[in-house]
């Protein structure tokens, strides 16, 4: 079976330095959608070297592109076909507001292995500290279609009650036709979201959006909306990937305001509000 679940539980963890300066930040911050319009102080927080503060989403590309997903199907005990690889769910957490510019030692290893039946379900965790101390925590969910049914742990269900009544904000986030291709730079090079005939073989009609893209443009929406544009009052950020993106679409994102958190729900707005993330929760100060 290409999952050996109990190798890679055993395995040791993987350590490596990575480090980004504030130009990484600002091409993560343009791939996800920042910058328009060009001009707007409250953008130029996302693009200006001189007011640049960091969206927390950028820990999940910070020094490595993608280091939950792509990295997470080379540990040992993993040896899958990219084709059938998903990136089912993200959750971060941050232990203090990430620097722009930095470096740092990310420890990465499989927390969990779960037997979905038709799927098997990696859950790659990487932790980052630099010299002042832990800075951020991230669980990759990896969704692995066809590696399932050999009888392990289904695990726990991630799936919520939807949010209670109509959302105090809704808001729409267009989403530009090469905004794949802008935020592939970032690190994620997964030809699923450049290259047509890839993404025919993996069973879609054209590229497909990163889900981290769509993760990243999601939580600058909450922030900007309402946390007063302070990314420093998040604290954690968890979500379920419920379907795809497409390049050229607008993102309907509906919030609920709750005690120190934010219940939300994000759909593709000209395919009938088709869900795309789903419980979604940013706690926050």
């Amino acid at each position: 079976m290409p999952i050996d679940a109990a190798k890679a539980l055993a395995a040791e963890p993987r350590s490596g330095e990575i480090s980004w300066e504030r130009r990484d930040v600002q091409l993560y911050h343009l791939g996800i959608g920042a910058g328009r319009p060009a001009t707007d102080p409250d953008e130029l927080r996302y693009t200006l070297e001189t007011r640049l503060h960091v969206l927390p989403s950028f820990a999940t590309v910070a020094g490595a592109g993608s280091p939950g997903v792509i990295g997470g199907l080379s540990m040992p005990g993993i040896d899958v076909d990219l084709a059938k690889v998903l990136h089912g769910g993200q959750s971060l957490t941050l232990h203090r507001p990430i620097p722009a510019a930095g470096t740092a030692i990310a420890t990465g290893r499989i927390a969990a292995v779960y037997d979905k039946g038709k799927a098997a379900v990696l859950v790659m965790r990487t932790d980052v500290a630099d010299a002042d101390g832990p800075l951020w925590t991230n669980d990759a969910q990896i969704f692995v279609r066809g590696e399932g049914g050999w009888g392990g742990d289904r695990g726990p269900s991630t799936r919520l009650d939807p949010p209670a009544g109509e959302p105090d904000r809704t808001v729409e986030r267009p989403v530009r036709e090469d905004q794949a291709l802008l935020y592939r730079l970032s690190g994620d090079y997964n030809p699923l979201h450049a290259d047509p005939e890839f993404a025919k073989l993996a069973g879609f009609d054209r590229p497909i959006l990163h889900g981290l893209c769509t993760y990243g443009m999601t939580l600058k929406a909450v922030v900007d909306t309402l946390l007063g544009g302070d990314v420093s009052r998040v604290r954690s950020y968890t979500t379920r990937f419920a379907g795809v993106v497409y390049p050229g679409e607008t993102l309907r994102i509906r919030m609920w305001r709750g005690d120190g958190r934010v219940r939300v729900a994000v759909s593709a707005a000209e395919r009938e509000d088709a869900p795309v993330l789903a419980d979604t929760i940013v706690e926050h100060l």
